[in-house]
């Protein structure tokens, strides 16, 4: 899976590569060096990054959904038994 984003939030992502290898690393690297970079990140391991907030996700969707049978459990009335 490759994902594609907006030329807007590349360039974003590109510089903060940037502005990492320049803070962490004192080494400027250019647009082509971040592109590569960022397509690296995306390709080999934007898919774990990816599959992790799938779980985390599907985690909440399974809360979502114990707390709605709780709710609706909640709503039951009981039921009396009249004497014969």
């Amino acid at each position: 899976m490759y994902i594609k984003f907006p030329q807007e939030k590349k360039e974003q992502a590109m510089d903060k590569l940037k502005d990492y290898f320049y803070t962490e690393r004192s080494e400027e690297i250019g647009d082509i060096a971040a592109e590569g970079m960022l397509d690296f990140i995306m390709k080999e391991l934007g898919p774990f990054f990816y599959n992790q907030g799938v779980h985390d996700a599907k985690d909440v969707v399974e809360q979502k959904i114990a707390s709605l049978e709780e709710d609706i459990q909640a709503l039951e009335r009981p039921i009396s038994r009249s004497e014969r």
